[in-house]
């Protein structure tokens, strides 16, 4: 279990100014290959020995230290009870935005306004409008933050547990802090899996994506649940890089995974309509998928 010390304060264990820049940090890795030049000036985007913001690296570092397979099993065992906070889903928007630093004169746009620009975006392309509700509720995980828990186990890459980290991931290096790194039995390609097990299998680290999957299982279809839980999951969808422990159905799944991720970070639009022009279909869509309160 995870243990606080004299050096484990809310500074140390919050070094991002906000959850954006994490945000900021993965379009910088992965931008829009439309916005790009030519290919030679994509590979700057993977500059990690330059880093933009030095809160960045040291967010890194204290997430792949500290997100063990033991801490994931812990936080999962506490958080996935749902006996935090029951509400409507309106009112964990409101909760959600206290996330916001109105200090920050970087960052105007409340966490509903992103909830927002994504699913107009998936909305405005003809999806089906559960992937519409996917796009408005992908990151209400965050709430996560509310209830004590720092930023590193709260948002970054996603990643398994249990077996070898992938040099694919951002900042692999730190991974040698990590105590599973140290344990045998954990450090082979396959580690505790069979291959091709399937990630239902697989023990992924801890954050908001397996939190709002949790929360949405009984509600949402299966390509939607994918698109929860995975879309932090960067090493897999842009990489490739545990394609051994993935099954026929997850390569399947992942389509989907890969159609919502441009919108989760392409999707700014400063034209968007107003929360009262948009509010009467968000209110329909969420009385035909999802009950009048939620368990947090």
């Amino acid at each position: 279990m995870l243990k606080k010390d004299a050096l484990y304060s809310e500074k140390n264990q919050n070094p991002l100014q906000n959850l954006e820049v994490w945000d900021e940090d993965v379009l910088k890795r992965y931008p829009d290959p439309h916005s790009l030049a030519n290919v030679k000036e994509q590979d700057k985007f993977r500059n990690y020995e330059a880093p933009a913001r030095d809160s960045v690296k040291d967010f890194y570092e204290l997430n792949h230290k500290y997100q063990t397979y033991e801490f994931a099993k812990e936080k999962r065992d506490n958080y996935l009870k749902f006996d935090k906070k029951e509400m409507p889903i309106w009112d964990s928007f409101d909760f959600l935005n206290k996330l916001v630093d109105d200090s920050d004169p970087d960052i105007d746009l409340d966490q509903m306004q992103h909830l927002l620009q994504t699913s107009e975006a998936i909305r405005n392309d003809g999806h089906p409008d559960w992937m519409v509700l996917v796009g408005l509720i992908h990151d209400m995980g965050k709430v996560l933050c509310l209830f004590g828990e720092p930023q590193w186990a709260v948002v970054g890459d996603t990643f398994p547990l249990g077996c070898a980290f992938s040099d694919k991931i951002v900042y692999s290096e730190f991974f040698k802090s990590n105590p599973d790194s140290q344990n045998d039995k954990y450090q082979t390609k396959y580690g505790i899996y069979e291959p091709h097990c399937g990630l239902d299998k697989v023990q992924i680290s801890w954050g908001h994506d397996e939190y709002i999957y949790q929360m949405m299982k009984d509600y949402i279809p299966e390509p939607g649940l994918y698109m929860l839980r995975y879309h932090s999951f960067y090493a897999q969808h842009r990489e490739n890089a545990y394609d051994h422990l993935l099954n026929e159905h997850d390569q399947e799944m992942f389509k989907w995974v890969r159609l919502f991720n441009p919108y989760d970070l392409y999707s700014k639009n400063p034209n968007q309509k107003s929360w009262e022009e948009l509010k009467p279909y968000y209110q329909e869509l969420v009385r035909k998928y999802l009950p009048e309160k939620l368990k947090f």
